[in-house]
């Protein structure tokens, strides 16, 4: 825990480096924006629990609408998890909130691409697709994607938990206090699934980019999760080659930006209308 001097006569406490409030300014940064992305989110859900009979939120299915908000705030605030010091309780609460919050908003967008393309369908005369209209194909579609996230971190919480690390050797003089996974393959399975569900909502919302304008939710959809895809595919060579706190710093960035562009590009639009 110590390191000496130059003339090699007397040790001195080494430095420890994390993502500080005090010390780093962009902690500062990323609270006030993860702050002020968590406030607008907040105006937003008022405006469309205000307006939650109007024709727009009902045809955009509300509950759906309402969920995605309600994850998408909580993906801001998690953005807290992971400035500070960290200790072995955050460690384990940072990936799994982001995880299980990130999916229950994808998976969001993803039963409202099955609703867009089975609303279509169920407008053809004696379509068999009118049954499935309704809130219980949505609502199972979100319960059963989260549910395998759920139960992703779960598994790895029980078999190899992330916990708190001190690096000695990267740095010379510096202890770089950090979190470890614990299990590799738990994290990447985490990132992984979201990513496929994701890659499942793009490629749907895409199919049906072309409906009616009447059903053009699908466009929205598929800019968002297009963004959402570059930035988590971006961040993984990131995230492998940066040590410290700048690995931190890339985790938050790509939680903000994707956070925000789903509330920019589903969002915004309807407000405007």
């Amino acid at each position: 825990m110590e390191w000496p001097n130059e003339n090699k006569i007397q040790c001195f406490a080494r430095m420890e480096e994390f993502l500080s409030y005090s010390v780093d300014f962009i902690s500062l940064f990323f609270s006030f924006f993860s702050l002020l992305f968590f406030l607008v989110t907040a105006v937003i859900l008022g405006i469309f629990l205000k307006y939650r009979d109007s024709p727009i939120v009902r045809a955009n299915n509300r509950s759906l609408s309402f969920l995605l908000l309600v994850s998408i705030k909580l993906s801001f605030l998690s953005v807290f998890l992971f400035l500070g010091r960290p200790v072995d309780i955050t460690c384990m609460l940072r990936i799994i909130t982001f995880g299980i919050t990130f999916s229950i908003a994808v998976s969001s967008l993803l039963a409202k691409t099955i609703m867009v393309c089975v609303a279509f369908k169920a407008t053809k005369p004696g379509s068999s697709w009118r049954k499935w209209l309704g809130v219980k194909l949505s609502n199972s579609v979100v319960l059963f994607c989260s549910s395998i996230q759920i139960i992703i971190c779960m598994t790895w919480l029980a078999i190899s938990p992330p916990f708190q690390e001190l690096d000695i050797h990267t740095s010379p003089g510096t202890i770089i206090i950090q979190c470890n996974e614990g299990s590799a393959i738990g994290f990447y399975s985490v990132i992984g699934y979201m990513g496929l569900l994701a890659a499942v909502s793009f490629v749907l919302a895409f199919l049906a980019r072309s409906l009616p304008d009447s059903f053009n939710e699908a466009k929205y959809i598929t800019f968002s999760m297009l963004l959402f895809c570059s930035v988590w595919i971006t961040m993984i060579p990131a995230y492998l080659s940066t040590k410290g706190k700048n690995t931190v710093c890339v985790e938050i960035f790509a939680i903000l930006t994707s956070s925000a562009g789903l509330l920019a590009c589903i969002f915004l639009p309807k407000c405007y209308i």
